[in-house]
C-alpha cells in the first residue's frame, strides 16, 4: 500500500512546477513581444531614413536642373533661402504659380514650385521634419558623430540639403536631439 501511495505522488506534477513552467513561458512570450516591437521600429526608422535620402536627392536633381537659378547670387537664390521646420512654421501654404505638365512658368516660379512640392512632402510624410538648404564646407559637429543645422555660408562652400525629423523619444525618456540626418552635397560651383 505504501508503494502505491509514493507512486501516486510521483507520477504528477506539483503546482509550484506549473508555476515555473507558465513563469518561464511568460518570459519567454514577453522577450518575444520586445523583439518584434524593436524590429517594428527599426524597419519604420529604416524606411523614413530611405525616403528621406530619396527625397533629398530628388529636390538636388530639381536644384541643379533649374541652373538658371542655381546660378543667380546667394542672396536671390530662392533655394538657398529654406529653411523650412515644420513644428514652427506648420503647414506650407499653396504656391503662387502651379508648374504641372504644360503650365508656362519661368524659372523663379519653377522654384518656387519645388519648393511647396518639397515642403508638401516633408509635411505628410516625416514626424515634425525640418530642411534647409545653404552653403556648407563643415556638416558635422565639432566632436564629428553628428549632423548640424549650422552651415558655414562662404561663397565657395558647396551647397547642401539637410533634412530631419523627431526621432522618437530615447528608452531613458530623454527627447532626441532635433539634428539632421540626411545631408546631400549639391554642388560646389553651378557654373
Amino acid at each position: 500500500m505504501e508503494a502505491q501511495v509514493h507512486s501516486r505522488f510521483v507520477s504528477g506534477f506539483t503546482l509550484i512546477e506549473v508555476l515555473v513552467a507558465v513563469f518561464v513561458l511568460a518570459v519567454g512570450v514577453m522577450g518575444a513581444v520586445a523583439a518584434q516591437t524593436v524590429a517594428l521600429r527599426t524597419r519604420q526608422e529604416s524606411a523614413l531614413m530611405s525616403h528621406g535620402v530619396q527625397l533629398a536627392s530628388s529636390f538636388a536633381d530639381r536644384m541643379r536642373a533649374n541652373i538658371a537659378q542655381m546660378r543667380v547670387p546667394d542672396g536671390a537664390n530662392p533655394y538657398l533661402r529654406i529653411d523650412y521646420d515644420a513644428a514652427s512654421d506648420g503647414a506650407p501654404g499653396v504656391p503662387s504659380v502651379p508648374c504641372y505638365g504644360g503650365a508656362d512658368c519661368d524659372t523663379a516660379a519653377m522654384a518656387a514650385f519645388d519648393i511647396y512640392e518639397l515642403q508638401q512632402e516633408l509635411h505628410a510624410a516625416f514626424p515634425a521634419p525640418r530642411v534647409t538648404v545653404c552653403r556648407d564646407a563643415v556638416m558635422w559637429s565639432e566632436a564629428g558623430d553628428s549632423l548640424t543645422w549650422d552651415c558655414t555660408g562662404a561663397a565657395s562652400d558647396p551647397v547642401v540639403i539637410k533634412l530631419g525629423w523627431r526621432l522618437r523619444p530615447a528608452g531613458d525618456g530623454a527627447q532626441a536631439a532635433s539634428v539632421p540626418i540626411v545631408a546631400i552635397v549639391v554642388s560646389g560651383d553651378p557654373a
